[in-house]
């Protein structure tokens, strides 16, 4: 059943497409949505059902929605679409890391010019978190992107193993991380104190905790900023790195990414990091209490405390690339379809489906999300985490740094390389030079 401001929501979007596009449109305009899932769950399902609503209240406008796969498999069709000539999609789900990138190679244009044309665009702006805005942005403060399905990693615990093990709480800080993650640890790997998907080949996301938790994020004030070869840096790689090789609480390495909540619902592990997109898969099939709580991935501070936590998740692209321009009437649909999704109402529906956060803070007043939070505060979880969290990393030429950052990563956390500090600094000279022509 739609909600009444829902239902207001597709009156106005259906009155908006009559006066642009004209009621009787001889051929409705298609806009090709491109999306990937990061959460095993059933997504497309989600995403059909809004395409439908949509179309229902625009009838001079279809929805193509296309599942891409994963984030990456989805960046990297849509180049290889872009650089074979091919239009690509009008919009996409892409990360919010991936702005940088896409605004060198002129392939998308700015959401800001959809806002400042709007009546409440600026309020609309006003009403996203401002963690959510870090990586929408470029230097000038200009819109590219609109948050969507946003999140940041959290720490899922088993209620029942903990209070087993004498724990009425999760761990606040990473002494006690170790020290719950080896009591809860049994032989054999016969369960694992605590996962972290370091495994993989990308495990810069899940390492950000720890550099923000110990004070130093990777990314500092503007895109040609890296930190690599700080101490604190440093210091959190060795941190991560102990936990399987030093405390043994999980496996040398790191989990795998898929792998990890199914170990977790299985009773595989007693606490997992893991994306809070992955939060209403994980509350539908665990068959014992979960908890949820901020990363514990630093050291204590005055509060005992030793939180910290990047942003994620993807954003909402408009595509008009060079070459494959569209016209203003394509432009104009593209952007009514991301307006709809980026909704109140929609991210309310899209919280309370996937657990990713509701973008809007308006959002978290409306059902279903509000009535889910207030049955099952685990949702707030990641909401609130956001007082402790920073920007994901992001720089100019951003795969290039991050695939270097991710090979450092990798072979320090697995015990290929020994030296991390050898390895740190290499990776820092690498990354000094590609970005040099932009200092």
């Amino acid at each position: 059943m739609r909600t009444p401001r829902l239902a207001l929501l597709l009156v106005s979007l259906a009155l908006l497409a009559t006066l642009t596009f004209g009621a009787s449109a001889q051929e409705p305009i298609v806009v090709d949505f491109y999306f990937p899932s990061a959460i095993g769950d059933n997504v497309s399902l989600i995403i059909d059902r809004y395409a439908t609503q949509f179309e229902e209240a625009n009838p001079g406008i279809d929805i193509n929605a296309v599942y891409t796969g994963s984030y990456t498999q989805t960046r990297d069709t849509i180049q290889t679409e872009l650089q074979g000539g091919g239009a690509g999609p009008d919009v996409a789900v892409m990360l919010s890391i991936d702005l940088l990138s896409f605004i060198e190679d002129g392939n998308i244009i700015p959401v800001q010019d959809f806002l400042d044309a709007s009546e409440d665009g600026a309020a609309v702006a006003a009403d996203i978190f401002p963690g959510f805005l870090l990586n929408s942005i470029d230097e000038e403060g200009t819109v590219w992107s609109l948050p969507f399905q946003r999140s940041t990693p959290i720490l899922y615990y088993n209620v029942d193993m903990l209070a087993e093990a004498g724990f009425d709480a999760p761990p606040a800080n990473y002494d006690e991380l170790v020290s719950m993650g080896q009591a809860l640890t049994l032989p054999d790997g016969e369960r694992w104190g605590v996962l972290v998907p370091f495994a993989g080949g990308f495990p810069i996301w899940m390492f950000q905790s720890f550099a923000i938790a110990n004070g130093q994020n990777i990314i500092g004030a503007t895109p040609t900023e890296v930190v690599m070869n700080d101490p604190a840096v440093i210091q959190a790689l060795d941190n991560a790195t102990a936990l399987g090789s030093e405390f043994g609480v999980g496996p040398v390495g790191g989990s795998v990414w898929g792998d990890t909540p199914t170990a977790f619902i299985a009773g595989q592990a007693a606490m997992i990091y893991h994306t809070t997109g992955s939060l209403t898969r994980i509350l539908n099939d665990a068959p014992f209490e979960v908890g949820v709580g901020f990363l514990p991935s630093g050291a204590a501070g005055e509060d005992g405390t030793g939180f910290g936590a990047p942003t994620g998740g993807g954003n909402l692209y408009l595509f008009n690339p060079i070459g494959q321009e569209r016209s203003q009437e394509e432009l104009d649909a593209a952007w009514l379809w991301a307006s709809f999704l980026g909704s109140p109402e929609i991210q309310s529906d899209w919280g309370a489906a996937t657990g990713y956060i509701a973008a809007r803070a308006s959002a978290w007043e409306l059902d279903p999300l509000l009535s889910l939070a207030a049955e099952k505060p685990q949702y707030l979880a990641a909401r609130d985490q956001l007082a402790f969290a920073g920007k994901e990393f992001s720089s100019y030429r951003s795969i290039d740094v991050q695939n270097i950052i991710n090979a450092t990563l990798s072979g320090v956390i697995s015990g290929a390389e020994t030296d991390s500090a050898a390895a740190m600094a290499a990776a820092q000279e690498q990354i000094d030079a590609l970005l040099a022509e932009y200092k």
